[in-house]
């Protein structure tokens, strides 16, 4: 073990701050002091040869320091010399004599005071064989250090290398070699000299891995610029070469010199692109030659290249043109949706006929979760087109649909050659997906910009904004999907063909429900049909009082939450099969979500069965009319919107102008409040179609003459009494059936619309087609068959009386009571 001497001695010196440097002992060193206080306590220093404490800030940047902005280790020194600055301080030359620790500052004295314990240890015969290791690896790391600091001198280093003292080496390296001040300041506040040069080794050690790695990214960065600057100055060469032989803008791409345009060239050859395109390209190239590596625009040129270059200018697909092929695969991916079906083979069939055949643009309309997207991919597959689809929900931006200009800081086509791209062909089918959800803004109107590309004459040229070369669309088979027409813009309704989807028969959803759901579902889940079964009957129910839709989608949750809990069952019981029905379906997905509504028990007054169409298929509507006394006041409630309410009023005068063979007095809309509602009335109503309901209601209730339960209707109504035509004719009737009703009054132009209804349906159902409104009250209202409308004189009074039993809250004898029906 290495002998020790340590010598300690009790000092109260001034104190004089130093910032961002540290002051070793053994190692005179220079700086200024700027402080006229502590300039003038180094001038009396040195004049009396006294001693001062140096001791380092800890913050160098503070002006105006304390006790608590000092370390508690510096060093006992007497100055050397002293010069004065011209800027008004001195430069003093520092001799250390010792390291001392800090008892305690005293603030209170001016200039400051410390009570200090001056403490030096030297070691015996410079510490033996473990001080002569570590003053030569203290020279190894040091030489390795200063290979980064050119500015080192040799006589510094030669210094180094006479030293053989640990404490005194350590000191000397450390004020010379190390360079942030609180490296040095941990070296001093090390008494122990073999210590401290450990410490010193650490250190350096430390600091050689932050140079290396700070020069090796210098490096990088360096052999980076240079390789540019060598290809410009290369390019340069080539260019000045090329000019003064007079070959400059004449000589062959392909023949340039230069590798990216040659390659640029190569692929343009390659690609046999149309001759407006080729001729484009080329000379977008030869600008590209001319320009400097690194510029902006050059950038934007290959940008522009590498996008036109990955379009399929004239790469097509060939079509399947084996129409029962295309049936067996529509057949196979989808149930229903027959004239989407139908319309695709006769498109394939006439393509047989004429290969040349072009412009196919359909339009899907229908509600929600009807098979309008996935059957896009299906036509796709029957065709043998490939498939991609562009979504427009939400589309806000013409430069979506047409792409921005080149010129642009982050310039890209638009979506349409972007599908075109992604197809790798130029006649896809593209399904643009959920045309009527595009918006307009400041930005533009893409419907506007579709008008183009839906345009049979016009897509042959299109031109995207970035690309800004002609492209044919005229080979795309373009499908279009829409929950409504109401928000497309006219323009573009009549660029399209309009198939419309509507909602699923019962018949239909348990299909689709068996051939896809279901199997979909189990393998989803794990099961398979002989371990989870699912009755016919459970599906139904599924239908009919757990979903209300027009589609499947809800259906088929309904059908994976059944494989959930019937997954669970299985491994909680044990059991290896389970099967599901209607009797047992409850104790899986709870009580019934949907109670349908059904028909009156018995006849009414004033209630009658409407019928209305929904974003979830068709719905049994009720209206009901209450007549009071009063002076005429019409009130109208259940959320009925403006052309309902206007049907009311139609309904009115319809009614003034035939009372007389409606036996009702000439003068009830002075005499009576009318009061029309319709149940559920937090629901939104509105449209034509509830006329002849509003009308045969109010004549019921003003007659006093009862409506048939199991009788619906629906149709618009005239002042002159006419029932005009309606649509959602197959969900209506499919929410009659449901309900139970038996006969349903239509208009007579709606006549040719029975063959889309449901056949079991059409079959269960009597229709009777009505052209006025005299019609429908014939077969709705309960009458005495030998009396006609217009000469019921007898069932009149009797009808008048017990309305007026009734309003002087006599119970009446022989008319039906009228029930409150909730919404």
């Amino acid at each position: 073990m290495p002998k020790y001497t340590e010598k300690i001695e009790k000092l109260n010196l001034p104190v004089v701050p130093v910032r961002g440097l540290v002051v070793f002992p053994s190692i005179p060193i220079s700086f200024e002091i700027n402080s006229k206080a502590h300039a003038a306590l180094c001038e009396e220093a040195e004049k009396f040869g006294e001693q001062i404490f140096f001791v380092s800030q800890k913050d160098m940047a503070k002006e105006k320091v304390t006790a608590a902005d000092l370390y508690t280790v510096g060093t006992v020194g007497k100055i050397k010399q002293l010069v004065h600055i011209p800027e008004g301080g001195v430069r003093i030359v520092v001799d250390g004599k010792a390291r001392a620790t800090v008892v305690e500052y005293d603030d209170n004295a001016n200039p400051m005071h410390a009570e200090l314990l001056v403490k030096s240890i030297e070691v015996h015969d410079n510490g033996g064989v473990r001080g002569e290791a570590l003053v030569q690896g203290t020279h190894d790391a040091l030489d390795n250090f200063i290979e980064y600091l050119p500015r080192f001198s040799p006589e510094l280093s030669l210094t180094v290398k006479s030293l053989k003292s640990p404490g005194i080496l350590a000191d000397f390296v450390a004020c010379n070699v190390l360079i942030r001040y609180e490296d040095k300041q941990k070296v001093l506040e090390e008494f122990e000299p073999l210590r401290r040069l450990e410490l010193l080794s650490f250190i350096m050690e430390s600091e050689l891995l932050i140079m290396r790695t700070e020069s090796e990214i210098h490096r990088r960065v360096r052999e980076q610029i240079d390789q540019n600057q060598r290809e410009y100055y290369l390019r340069e060469q080539i260019k000045v070469i090329q000019n003064e032989l007079g070959q400059g803008a004449d000589l062959p791409l392909g023949d340039s010199g230069d590798e990216e345009i040659d390659e640029y060239f190569t692929r343009i050859m390659d690609a046999h692109l149309p001759e407006e395109v080729e001729e484009k390209l080329t000379k977008e190239l030869k600008k590209l030659a001319k320009m400097p590596y690194a510029s902006a625009e050059s950038s934007v040129l290959r940008n522009y290249l590498d996008v036109c270059l990955e379009i399929p200018w004239c790469k097509l697909s060939r079509d399947r043109n084996d129409i029962e092929v295309a049936e067996k695969i529509l057949e196979r991916d989808h149930d229903g949706l027959e004239k989407v079906k139908e319309r695709i083979l006769e498109f394939i069939a006439v393509k047989q006929l004429n290969p040349e055949l072009r412009h196919q643009i359909i339009c899907l309309v229908g509600p929600p979760g009807t098979g309008k997207t996935s059957i896009g991919r299906s036509i796709a597959t029957a065709m043998k087109r490939k498939y991609v689809r562009v979504s427009l929900g939400g589309i806000r931006d013409e430069a979506d649909i047409r792409g921005h200009r080149k010129t642009y800081v982050g310039a890209m086509p638009g979506r349409i050659i972007n599908a075109i791209v992604q197809a790798g062909v130029r006649n896809p089918l593209v399904l643009l997906d959920e045309i009527d959800k595009m918006t307009r803004d400041s930005h533009g109107d893409p419907s506007s910009a579709m008008l183009e590309v839906l345009d049979s004459e016009q897509n042959k040229t299109f031109r995207d904004h970035f690309v800004e070369l002609p492209l044919d669309l005229s080979d795309c088979v373009f499908i279009a999907t829409a929950n409504s027409l109401d928000t497309i813009p006219r323009p573009l309704i009549d660029r399209m063909e309009i198939i419309e989807l509507h909602s699923y028969s019962r018949n239909e959803k348990l299909s689709i429900a068996k051939h896809h759901l279901i199997p979909k579902q189990l393998k989803r889940h794990g099961l398979s049909g002989r371990i989870l079964k699912i009755a016919d009957s459970a599906v139904l129910e599924m239908i009919d009082h757990y979903t209300a839709e027009a589609g499947v989608r809800n259906l088929e949750r309904e059908i994976g939450s059944l494989c959930r809990k019937g997954a669970k069952h299985l491994i909680e019981s044990g059991a290896k099969t389970l099967s599901i029905t209607a009797s047992n379906i409850s104790k899986y997905l709870g009580p019934r979500k949907i109670m349908p509504e059904a028909i009156a028990d018995e006849n009414e007054i004033g209630v009658v069965n409407g019928l209305a169409y929904t974003e979830v298929g068709g719905d049994l509507l009720k209206v009901e009319v209450a007549v009071m006394p009063g002076n005429g006041k019409l009130e109208l409630t259940g959320s009925l919107g403006d052309v309902m309410k206007e049907s009311a009023h139609a309904a009115i005068t319809y009614i003034r102008s035939h009372h007389t063979e409606l036996g009702i007095d000439a003068d009830f809309y002075k005499t009576k409040d009318i009061h029309i509602h319709v149940p559920e009335g937090a629901v939104p109503k509105d449209g034509p179609s509830a006329g002849v309901t509003i009308t045969t209601a109010m004549v019921s209730e003003l007659s006093g003459t009862p409506v048939r339960r199991d009788v619906a209707m629906t149709g618009e109504i005239t002042l002159r009494g006419r029932v005009l035509a309606i649509g959602g004719l197959k969900e209506k009737t499919m929410a009659a059936y449901r309900a139970g009703v038996k006969t349903v009054l239509i208009p007579a132009e709606n006549e040719r619309d029975l063959v889309n209804i449901d056949k079991t349906v059409r079959e269960s159902l009597t229709f009777i087609p009505c052209k006025t409104a005299s019609d429908v009250l014939m077969h709705a209202l309960v009458r005495n068959e030998e009396l006609p409308i217009a000469d019921a004189s007898a069932k009149t009074a009797e009808c008048v009386k017990a309305k007026a039993d009734i309003i002087a809250n006599v119970p009446p004898k022989k008319t039906p009571a009228r029930n409150r029906v909730s919404g």
